[in-house]
């Protein structure tokens, strides 16, 4: 896969390049200190891979992917973890806190390698005539779980896998949040946030921005609250 890797610091873009170097499947293209120069290459160079610091002078990491036309493979590295949720947006790869492992680094490659072949193994499992009216059936890793509608408390979308909280346990699959969302009965499930879907039978408490489902504190997005609050005033919520 051809790389570049975007970061002001130099002493952690010479880590991620070196990283790069030395692993096999890995060929980098170019290191940018300065993220226009980077924005400019990527807008007349398209690569497979971009290894991404967020917080950056002039022009953040966020900011670069919002000017592109066309969102590449990102592996976001950070020394802050206060961006995760809004990184996911750009279903990100992974998601690295520095300083990064080489061993971790090398866990989000190979991500990153696997993730077409991954991707749509996982849409035909999922999306093909594999869940019936009171279930879904999910491939997590090299197992398959059937999870039932009401044993779902609710879902947690984290770049490109999501983690679907039921009362048996958690499940973590390959699978974008928008995927999993048409897989589930409207009646019984909706998006609150762009990283949340809810179960409206599991919820315990509805404040103005947040809500309770076991015991948990569940964020309701801005951009959500309107349609949210229509759901539960029309009745929604009691439903089955």
């Amino acid at each position: 896969m051809k790389c570049i890797a975007i970061d002001d610091e130099p002493f952690a873009l010479d880590l991620i390049t070196g990283y790069i170097d030395k692993t096999p499947f890995l060929e980098l293209i170019r290191g940018f200190t300065n993220p226009f120069k980077a924005m400019e290459f990527l807008l007349d160079e398209p690569v497979d891979l971009v290894f991404l610091d967020i917080r950056m002078p002039g022009l953040s990491g966020i900011e670069l992917l919002k000017s592109l036309t066309f969102t590449p493979k990102i592996i976001f590295t950070t020394a802050y973890n206060e961006y995760g949720v809004e990184s996911y947006e750009f279903d990100a790869i992974d998601y690295l806190l520095k300083p990064v492992k080489y061993d971790r680094f090398l866990r989000a490659v190979n991500k990153a390698k696997n993730y077409p072949a991954l991707k749509k193994e996982n849409q035909q499992m999922n999306m093909g005539q594999l869940h019936d009216n009171n279930s879904i059936l999910i491939k997590s890793g090299s197992q398959l779980f059937k999870i039932t509608h009401e044993d779902i408390f609710y879902i947690e979308g984290c770049g490109n896998y999501i983690t679907i909280f039921t009362k048996n346990g958690n499940v973590m699959p390959l699978l974008p949040l928008n995927d999993i969302l048409k897989m589930l009965p409207a009646n019984l499930f909706i998006r609150i946030h762009k990283s949340y879907i809810i179960s409206l039978k599991h919820i315990q408490v509805i404040n103005k921005a947040k809500i309770t489902i076991n015991k948990t504190q569940l964020p309701i997005g801005i951009t959500y609250r309107e349609h949210f609050s229509r759901i539960i005033k029309d009745g929604y919520l009691i439903k089955s």
